[in-house]
C-alpha cells in the first residue's frame, strides 16, 4: 500500500478518532487535527501526529498546513471531517448560531481546502474527502440549519470535483447515516434548549427525547463503518464520488427520491 500524507480534521472523537487510528495502522502518515489536542493524546500510541487546528480560523489553518508541508514536503489526502449538528426551529435559532454552524461545516472546509489545493495541484495528485451526511440528501424535523450546511457541502463538493479533475485531484463525499457518536445527544440538547418556553417547545421536547432514545439504543451503526469507508476512499486510485453508508442512509435517501414531499415530511415528523 502506498504511504500517504494525510490531514484529518475532527480527530478528537467519534468517526475522526477511529479513522485516524485505522489509517495510521495502515502505515500512512496521519496528522490528526482538532481544537483540543489533549483529547487526541491516545492517538500518539498509533503514530498519529497531532495538530492544533481551529477550522474557523484562517491563521490556525495556515499554521497547520505549513507545519505538515514543512515536515513532509507534500499533502496527499485531506479529510474534512470536523463538524457539528445544532438543531432547532428556524424561528428559535439565532442567526449567530446559524452562522457558526456554516463557519464550521462549510466555510471551515472551504478555507482548509483552498490552503491545501495549491500543494495538490503542484503534485498533480491528491484526494479530498468531505464528510457530509445523509442529511445532505434528506431533511429531518427541526434540522433546518444543520441540513442547510450539509446540502451546501454536497454542492460545494460536486463543483470542486469538476474543477480539480484536470489537476489529477479526486473529490469524494462520505454520507453517514445514523452513527453511534455523541452527535445525536448534542443536537438534541441544542434543540430542547433553543425551544424552551416558546411556540415549538412541546414538539421540540418530544423530538429531542426521541433522538436521545435512538442514540442510546443499539440500532445505530458503529463509527468504524464510516472509518472503513473513508479508508477505502483514501486507498483507492479512483475513489467513488459518494459513499452513502450507515443505518438508514440508503433506504431514507431512496424514499426521499420516490415519495411525495408531504408524505416524506410526515415520516420525518413522526420518526421519533
Amino acid at each position: 500500500m502506498e504511504k500517504k500524507v494525510i490531514i484529518l480534521t475532527g480527530a478528537s472523537s467519534g468517526i475522526g478518532f477511529q479513522t485516524a487510528e485505522m489509517l495510521a495502522k495502515q502505515g500512512h502518515i496521519v496528522y490528526g487535527a482538532a481544537r483540543r489536542v489533549e483529547k487526541m493524546e491516545p492517538l500518539k500510541a498509533f503514530g498519529v501526529k497531532l495538530l492544533q487546528l481551529d477550522v474557523t480560523s484562517e491563521e490556525s489553518i495556515e499554521q497547520a498546513v505549513d507545519t505538515v508541508v514543512k515536515a513532509e514536503g507534500r499533502i496527499d489526502v485531506l479529510v474534512n471531517n470536523a463538524g457539528y449538528g445544532s438543531y432547532g426551529a428556524v424561528e428559535d435559532v439565532s442567526i449567530d448560531e446559524a452562522r457558526k454552524q456554516f463557519d464550521v461545516n462549510l466555510f471551515g472546509v472551504a478555507m482548509l481546502t483552498k490552503k491545501v489545493l495549491p500543494h495538490m495541484r503542484s503534485q498533480h495528485s491528491g484526494t479530498i474527502i468531505n464528510v457530509s451526511s445523509m442529511g445532505g440528501r434528506v431533511t429531518t424535523y427541526f434540522g433546518a440549519w444543520y441540513h442547510a450546511t450539509k446540502y451546501a457541502l454536497e454542492a460545494f463538493s460536486d463543483a470542486l470535483r469538476m474543477e480539480t479533475k484536470q489537476f489529477g485531484i479526486n473529490v469524494s463525499i462520505v454520507e453517514p447515516g445514523g452513527i453511534k457518536t455523541p452527535w445525536g445527544f448534542i443536537a438534541a440538547d441544542h434543540l430542547e434548549e433553543s425551544a424552551k418556553n416558546g411556540a415549538y417547545a412541546e414538539q421540540a421536547k418530544k423530538t429531542a427525547e426521541g433522538m436521545r432514545k435512538q442514540y442510546s439504543g443499539n440500532m445505530m451503526s458503529s463509527p468504524m463503518v464510516i472509518a472503513k469507508a473513508i479508508s477505502r476512499a483514501v486507498n483507492a486510485n479512483r475513489p467513488k464520488t459518494r459513499y452513502l453508508i450507515g443505518l438508514g442512509a440508503k433506504p431514507l435517501v431512496f424514499l426521499h427520491s420516490i415519495l411525495p414531499a408531504r408524505c416524506f415530511d410526515w415520516i420525518m415528523m413522526h420518526a421519533s
